[in-house]
């Protein structure tokens, strides 16, 4: 590690550029997201919902190349949290920390909890048990089995997260690339021109989840359904998280985030133009209501099988990655004092070369949050001036954060590096933009502020936005954990301990 920039190098650097680009794809991991959220998709924007992904991608993709060129100038260990650190101030970056550190540890129990409905399927067909996927308990202790699972792996080394990470990709590959052949050997029901249709989503008649947008797509159903797309793209930039882990950080770092990107842009865009293609004729509805599993059930068992265990897989590898990344966070502001208990948290494994306490921390503020599943109300529950929907549990409610967690740190972070070179500063990391790099900052905090308010924007239910957000609940959700943190800053002033640390990279 660079010594000026005042950190002793503790972590094993054991991740090549192929490592680090497998974490970072683990967490975008196109089978989680689009396995999660391809009916939402499908039901609020219809096939033509296809195309708001390349749009969502290449807009991204500007945020890759200033968080790239970030990640090449410090090359540490909690990537957003030491961009807005050093480009801005101490206590700037420690809210990015903040915000970013619950983003992804929200993230944890959202991914790892999703695995609970194909985890039982794969047993019930497996061992002919009756696990109900739905239940309480079955949620609680599948997920907490991942959790502690992807923890030991974590703690025992980074190499191993690497592995994990590696064997992820390749059943993603498999998965994504795998589902289309097999769909397409067993014959499309559509041509080219279904993927341009919207099937009438834009009226409540023809809507399969009876949503209206006053017959408008582009202006109504398109902001809507681009949000299936919106909450995929993302998880990249846990390549600079890992940094201080990686061999030839600044070289390589920059170079994972961008391939991670557009590699899980183009297996997402081949999975999803394979399951439109292969969409029973009549059948969108059935699909919207039935899942994925609709359309998968034409294979054969055997290999309805195989795909399901690879998503099962691909849940777990991308669970572990944010996990790790989360630590990471963790570990670098409790390096600097930025959190509670600091100097335990910050604590280096002798044997593993890991922060192996701040893994447990990773471990257990999932958990804290997975209790969250066992809030389930019946009935709407009135709060101020709104309704929390009814059967809809807060771990839900609480993991609709993690995106627009996610957004807003990534905004605060593009915008300190547009404060930063309005004050004169210059990328000094083998990774540059040169003259690009102003209007590429502009132009990706722009997108990142747009696409934030367009996730937290309750507006009328019926236009489907609660089926992402759950109508105000995100946005009080986000606005509580600020204010949390708001209050913790105003009180510890960790960032005058964080001071210390720094070192002026202006010269």
């Amino acid at each position: 590690m660079d010594n000026t920039l005042g950190y002793r190098q503790e972590l094993a650097r054991v991740l090549s550029l192929f490592d680090n680009f497998a974490v970072a794809f683990s967490y975008l991991s196109p089978m989680v997201g689009i396995y999660s959220l391809y009916t939402l998709g499908l039901g609020t924007g219809g096939p033509r919902y296809l195309w708001t992904m390349p749009f969502v991608v290449g807009a991204m993709m500007l945020v890759a190349l200033v968080l790239g060129e970030l990640s090449s100038a410090y090359p540490l260990s909690g990537g957003l949290y030491q961009y807005g650190k050093y480009n801005v101030g101490v206590r700037y970056g420690w809210f990015i920390g903040w915000i970013y550190a619950f983003a992804l540890l929200a993230t944890v129990a959202s991914v790892d909890s999703g695995a609970v409905g194909y985890v039982t399927a794969l047993l019930d067909t497996v061992f002919k048990t009756h696990l109900d996927a739905a239940n309480h308990f079955t949620v609680f202790t599948v997920t907490g089995a991942i959790i502690v699972f992807s923890a030991v792996l974590n703690i025992v080394g980074a190499r191993i997260m690497g592995r994990v990470a590696r064997f992820g990709v390749y059943v993603e590959t498999i998965g994504t690339f795998g589902v289309f052949a097999a769909l397409a050997a067993a014959g499309f029901h559509h041509g080219l021109g279904y993927i341009f249709s919207s099937q009438g989503v834009e009226y409540p008649k023809t809507n399969p989840l009876k949503l209206n947008f006053g017959g408008a797509w582009w202006s109504g159903a398109a902001l809507v359904a681009v949000l299936a797309n919106v909450y995929i793209f993302y998880g990249f930039e846990s390549a600079g998280d890992i940094s201080e882990e990686t061999l030839d950080a600044q070289r390589q770092v920059p170079k994972a985030m961008r391939n991670a990107l557009l590699y899980g842009g183009i297996a997402s865009f081949v999975l999803v133009l394979g399951l439109l293609l292969a969409t029973p004729v009549g059948g969108l509805g059935a699909v919207v209501s039935g899942g994925i599993n609709t359309i998968l059930s034409t294979l054969p068992a055997w290999l309805q099988n195989l795909f399901l265990v690879m998503v099962i897989v691909a849940f777990f590898s991308c669970g572990t990655a944010v996990q790790g990344a989360g630590a990471r966070v963790a570990y670098a502001l409790a390096r600097d004092g930025g959190l509670p208990f600091a100097d335990t948290i910050r604590r280096i494994s002798t044997k593993y070369h890991t922060p192996a306490n701040a893994i447990l921390v990773g471990t257990i503020v999932p958990f804290l949050f997975l209790l969250l599943v066992l809030v389930n109300p019946s009935k709407p529950v009135h709060i101020l001036w709104f309704d929390y929907p009814a059967n809809v549990n807060a771990l839900y409610a609480l993991v609709s954060f993690a995106t627009s967690g996610i957004y807003l740190a990534f905004f605060l972070t593009v915008f300190g590096a547009f404060l930063a070179r309005c004050r004169g500063w210059r990328p000094n990391g083998v990774f540059t933009l040169g003259k690009w790099g102003m209007p590429v900052t502009i132009a990706g905090a722009l997108y990142l502020l747009l696409m934030l308010l367009n996730i937290v924007w309750p507006g009328p239910l019926d236009t489907g936005r609660a089926l992402f957000n759950y109508g105000w609940v995100t946005l009080l959700v986000m606005a509580v954990i600020v204010a949390v943190g708001g209050v913790y800053e105003a009180i510890a002033r960790p960032d005058r301990i964080s001071v210390k640390h720094i070192v002026d990279m202006v010269q």
